[in-house]
């Protein structure tokens, strides 16, 4: 039987074997020990450290404020990666690694370059100044870079584009944050505790208000830009080297000077801070949501485009290119299923949903001449995903297509339910045609 595919199959022996034969040190249960474990160790420490700077009663107490905002912003990342939501295990190692490993190195050699500084200008406050302008945002930006970086070169296929870098960065951030409002709150805490400072007027409570109440994208923010810069790379051809490697560095670069800016805002005045918040941050922030909404719903009009030829191959039913371009219909189709078969009809059809748009993905990545040599392998893993749970999510897809709206064209595939039968609109169907293991 004959496959079709805009990509050859790899020579036997190249690929495949390279999967079945790993070396010792590419065996997933060998890097999740030693990331587990250098994590582990990490955070014992880190904790440790703070602890020693700020009491017991000062950690429990950062802990209690820094943990507020860490629901909401990972809620909020989590939303925009639901077109095609990545694995948790991701989102819990780029925390991990942000909150530990990054806090660490951050906390480490802030205070020995500070304090070099120190030694070397015998002018403490000059070096203060400088660590915080100069230092803290370079390491603190390679810190949480590493773990974009991690996820980049080991978790291949899980980062396909900007809004999966966006959101590794954005949750590393957030647990760097976490572990950094730890520290300056406990530490304001226990000089509330020596001055006898109480309520609104007290350090701990001016602490929480700019860190956790006005500021509490600032980390984020900063780190998506490193985050952008790799989801580029990600939609970079592989012969595009230079691009792949000079577009991360660019989005590193900016985020380390974003950084420097508003840690040097302290230095612009009385009002410096204000400004620059006002002036520089929230529109920053502004024009990075913006960009995050549009890529998203530039996601789902490429699943509604690349998805006919999977419907014209027999894979696919005729309105499920709408329904799953659509993220109304999609949570319809959910609800359908959870309705009449519980939890375990809802996590199908969403599976379902995930692998038809990572094949959708896929597949503009293929047109366009970005896919890499396991092309045909993926395109394969992905359908046998979907036809294995077909009898479950079609039902809800031919629900949620009749129910979030009346029928509308789809490029390439014949309009169902009376609409034109037989007649196509928009552009031909892709040129590549869909994998089809029963055409011969």
């Amino acid at each position: 039987m004959a496959t079709f595919s805009p990509y050859p199959t790899p020579p036997a022996g190249s690929f495949e074997s390279a999967l079945r034969h790993p070396r010792w040190w590419q065996r997933k249960g060998v890097r999740y020990t030693a990331i587990i474990t250098l994590l582990a160790l990490s955070g014992l420490v880190i904790l440790a450290l703070v602890r020693e700077q700020t009491g017991t009663e000062g950690f429990l107490v950062g802990i209690g404020l820094a943990v507020l905002p860490v629901p909401l912003l990972v809620a909020a990342f989590r939303w925009l990666d639901q077109v095609e939501p990545g694995p948790w295990r991701n989102l819990l190692f780029a925390f991990a690694w942000g909150a530990c490993a990054a806090a660490l190195i951050a906390i480490v050699a802030n205070s020995f370059a500070t304090k070099w500084i120190a030694t070397a200008t015998a002018d403490p406050s000059s070096a203060d100044t400088l660590g915080a302008t100069v230092i803290a945002p370079i390491v603190e930006e390679s810190a949480k870079a590493a773990a974009v970086l991690l996820v980049f070169l080991f978790r291949r296929r899980d980062f396909t584009g900007i809004v999966d870098g966006v959101v590794i960065a954005g949750v590393t951030a957030t647990g760097f944050a976490f572990t950094e409002n730890i520290l300056y709150l406990g530490t304001a805490f226990g000089a509330d505790q020596l001055n006898g400072g109480r309520g609104i007027a007290s350090v701990t409570a001016a602490t929480f208000f700019v860190r956790v109440i006005m500021s509490p994208f600032a980390h984020p923010l900063f780190t998506v830009m490193t985050g952008l810069g790799f989801g580029i790379a990600a939609l970079s051809a592989d012969r595009q080297r230079a691009r792949r490697v000079l577009v991360p560095l660019g989005g590193l670069l900016l985020a380390m000077s974003m950084h420097a800016f508003w840690n040097g805002s302290s230095t612009f005045g009385p009002y410096g801070f204000f400004a620059v918040y006002g002036a520089f941050m929230v529109p920053a922030f502004g024009v990075l949501t913006w960009l995050a909404i549009w890529t998203r719903q530039r996601e789902l009009r490429t699943v509604r485009e690349e998805l006919p030829a999977y419907v014209l191959a027999g894979w696919l039913g005729l309105s499920e290119p709408f329904v799953l371009g659509s993220m109304r219909a999609r949570r319809m189709a959910r609800e359908y299923a959870g309705h009449h078969l519980g939890k375990p009809g809802a996590r199908a059809v969403a599976q379902y949903e995930a692998y038809a748009t990572s094949l959708a993905f896929l597949r503009h990545r293929g047109r366009r001449g970005r896919a890499g040599a396991d092309y045909v392998v993926r395109e394969r893993e992905l359908l046998t995903e979907l036809w294995n749970r077909r009898q479950i999510a079609r039902p809800a897809m031919e629900y949620a297509a009749r129910t979030a709206a009346p029928p509308r064209p789809v490029y390439g595939v014949p309009v169902p339910y009376g609409h034109g039968h037989g007649h196509t609109y928009g552009r031909p169907a892709a040129p590549y045609p869909a994998y089809n293991p029963y055409r011969t």
